[in-house]
């Protein structure tokens, strides 16, 4: 048996406060629409995404642990945890150029693995979600 896995969704945490900052912040810079939203208890659940990527915000009061922003590309994988989604783009320099126009930094990049040919560059959220863009590298054939 196999399972047939695919992939549906990333979920980020937010205080409450920070939850419609988070929301504008991904429909401002990356396109992204609110596709639901609904409370369960103390918590509110927002499905953000285009036609073909999801994220998951979850707000739960107000996140008195918040986890220090990365300073570094390598400094953040000192950490254990969920480092970072990646967004695949057709063309990572008009991405790049987009971003820049909308205000987006690059936290790091953009850089090519030699041995893939994949290149990216790393980009963060409003409340330090550290995002890769990422070029889409034809398969060899």
């Amino acid at each position: 048996m196999t399972f047939g896995f695919q992939f549906d969704h990333v979920g980020i945490t937010t205080s409450a406060a920070h939850l419609d900052q988070t929301i504008a912040w991904y429909r401002d810079h990356l396109d992204f629409r609110v596709i639901q939203q609904f409370e369960v208890g103390e918590s509110v659940f927002t499905f953000i995404g285009t036609d073909n990527t999801k994220i998951e915000i979850i707000s739960a009061g107000a996140a008195a642990n918040p986890a220090p922003a990365a300073e570094s590309l390598p400094a953040s994988h000192d950490v254990e945890r969920l480092h970072h989604i990646c967004l695949r783009v057709p063309d990572l320099d008009a991405a790049i150029a987009e971003l820049d126009r909308r205000g987006v930094a690059l936290f790091a990049g953009p850089m090519t693995v030699e041995k893939s040919g994949q290149r990216f560059a790393f980009i963060r959220d409003n409340i330090g979600t550290i995002i890769e863009i990422t070029e889409a590298v034809p398969m060899a054939g």
